[in-house]
């Protein structure tokens, strides 16, 4: 998953509180990057974060050229195309807080569903539209 963002440094330290690591960080630019997204000679600067598990990553890019030209931060949950991304966490209540320092603010609440899962959306780092959930027990 990639997340378009103004701050990378911001978006990092979100990340990193979320439990990710910084696998890397640099800049891609040319031609040829252009050819794979199709906006052209392209200059954008991203940072890749693994998950604590190391089975997935999410690519975080900061476009230096061409410009960002569209924003849809702040579209709610129910917008068609709006990408969101889930994190399964530990404790809900205790990731809602550390991530509160980063200026995240919960959408609506914490929810338990059906005793197997918490639940929560929360607008992170840059307004976006982050899913939590925390397994709280197994159905039977």
């Amino acid at each position: 998953m990639g997340i378009v963002v103004e701050s990378l440094d911001k978006a990092v330290a979100f990340f990193m509180e979320l439990g990710m690591r910084l696998e890397g960080r640099t800049v891609i630019e040319g031609p040829w990057a252009g050819q794979v997204t199709g906006l052209g000679d392209q200059q954008v600067e991203i940072a890749m974060m693994i998950t604590p598990d190391r089975h997935s990553r999410l690519e975080l890019s900061r476009f230096i050229r061409p410009e960002v030209i569209s924003d849809h931060r702040d579209a709610p949950v129910n917008a068609l195309g709006y990408l969101r991304a889930m994190f399964t966490v530990s404790d809900i209540e205790d990731t809602v807080k550390r991530l509160a320092t980063h200026g995240a603010e919960l959408v609506g609440e914490i929810v338990n569903y059906q005793d197997t899962y918490k639940l929560c959306y929360i607008r992170g780092v840059e307004g976006l539209l982050i899913g939590l959930a925390e397994e709280i027990g197994k159905k039977k």
